[in-house]
């Protein structure tokens, strides 16, 4: 089966060329083809936001890509594309939850929206806590070492 999507924007962010931390002081736009101005109305009445993009800067290649140590890290243990929030999986759509900074026009203001510049946007949503939030999530040990920087430039920890 194939799929087409057609995105509906694309983001301004000063992050250039991919990297695997410091995303928490990154200011980014989420430009909307401006046909879909008048869908974001209202949407700046919420704290947070869910962007989904295409990473198109993103590869995967089976043989190398379909179990591997997080970030490289051999003191990660070897997982699939499914147990990892990596950039290079089978199909490359990325989903954040952000902080809505302002909304203007067809433009939305974020920070910390892990895609780089040019990104193409899939769609938005509002994040919505009681559908959004798992209270009782885990994950495994190790997540909490592999995440110690992904925020860091903000200050903020996993």
């Amino acid at each position: 089966m194939t799929i087409q999507i057609e995105p509906v924007g694309h983001i301004s962010s000063p992050v250039t060329e991919p990297v695997d931390h410091g995303w928490g002081d990154i200011v980014s736009l989420v430009r909307l083809n401006p046909e879909f101005a008048a869908g974001l109305t209202g949407l700046d009445r919420c704290s947070h936001v869910i962007v989904v993009f295409w990473m198109h800067d993103a590869k995967f290649e089976l043989a190398t890509d379909l179990t591997r140590h997080h970030r490289g890290r051999t003191d990660m243990p070897k997982t699939g594309p499914f147990a990892q929030r990596a950039r290079d999986r089978p199909n490359r759509i990325g989903i954040t939850p952000v902080k809505l900074l302002g909304v203007d026009g067809a433009t939305i203001t974020v920070q910390e929206l892990d895609a780089i510049d040019g990104t193409p946007v899939l769609n938005v949503k509002p994040y919505m806590p009681v559908f959004d939030r798992v209270n009782e999530a885990t994950v495994p040990e190790y997540i909490d070492r592999f995440l110690a920087d992904y925020f860091l430039a903000a200050g903020l920890s996993p």
